[in-house]
């Protein structure tokens, strides 16, 4: 068996900084984001190429897999979010609303809604099926960076450059929960597949676990020497992998804090900062991308 750590894959078919990643939720296929304007996916075993998106004319921030697995959508600086089909690549449908460019966006467990969050500090819901807008939420003052829904799909966090993480209701935007821990812009927020906690990071070198419903705090982590750009939780919910610009991915215990394993895979190259990371469904790898155009696939501890 091999060890927590070992590296699996190199992904190497971007010309820009991978800026996102997305398991198929069958842990088959992995989906990468880039500043070179397209979205990739690609066998996650192999590494071999299975398809490139290139509808948008300015950088992916995002993208996220369907719960079902049949589509993807994807947000851009170009102010468009595209949901389009896994297997050929066809647009389905592409949602105009935002006025600043998208940053973030995160589909609902049940498929239906989709979420996106933009420069201008807006967070838009919309019906996934026709683009029809049902929700604008304006709670932030600057830039939203990241969003997630709850496992339930009733509340979505949104993480902002305004140092605030916000729990709101989906249905009808109201505030739930104003988490002011961090003392620096937001880049990150993961909601726990167990609904009770969310994880945070910053430009601070802290990534922090709170209550859902109180926003009491449950857990810091301070093992990074720089930004944590990215979160994702392990499938059982017990461990955080966390990315950072001090090159490493580290996964800790979500309760403690404690540290289990530092993966240093990215740590040559001129430009190797980690901007992504996800764990696969299934809970055996984790997949990282960085600054230098890579996107790597490791055994997860």
């Amino acid at each position: 068996m091999l060890a927590a750590g070992t590296p699996l894959t190199t992904y190497t078919g971007h010309s820009e900084r991978v800026s996102s990643l997305g398991w198929s939720p069958e842990s088959r296929c992995v989906a990468s984001a880039s500043w070179d304007r397209t979205v990739q996916i690609w066998n996650a075993a192999t590494g071999q190429p299975l398809l490139s998106y290139t509808q948008h004319t300015h950088r992916v921030r995002c993208v996220a897999w369907s719960p079902d697995g049949s589509s993807l959508v994807s947000a851009s600086q170009d102010r468009t979010v595209h949901l389009w089909d896994a297997l050929s690549g066809q647009p389905f449908v592409t949602y105009a609303g935002h006025t600043s460019p998208v940053l973030a966006v995160a589909w609902s467990p049940d498929g239906s809604r989709i979420a996106s969050g933009a420069w201008d500090g807006s967070v838009q819901v919309w019906q996934a099926s026709t683009a029809r807008l049902l929700l604008l939420y304006r709670g932030h003052r600057e830039r939203v960076t990241a969003l997630d829904w709850s496992p339930d799909g009733t509340r979505i966090v949104s993480g902002s450059e305004d140092r605030t993480a916000q729990v709101w209701r989906a249905g009808d935007g109201t505030l739930l929960v104003c988490y002011r821990g961090h003392r620096a812009p937001l880049n990150a927020v993961a909601w726990s597949p167990t609904g009770d906690w969310i994880a945070s990071g910053s430009d601070e070198r802290v990534a922090q676990v709170w209550q859902t419903a109180t926003g009491e705090p449950v857990a810091d982590y301070r093992g990074h020497l720089w930004s944590v750009n990215a979160l994702c939780w392990s499938p059982d919910g017990c461990r955080i992998a966390s990315g950072s610009n001090d090159r490493t991915v580290q996964v800790w215990e979500a309760a403690t804090g404690r540290q289990v394993l530092v993966y240093r895979g990215h740590a040559t190259g001129l430009y190797n900062t980690v901007q992504s990371v996800a764990w696969s469904p299934d809970g055996t790898r984790i997949a990282s991308g960085n600054e230098d155009w890579q996107a790597h696939v490791w055994i997860a501890p």
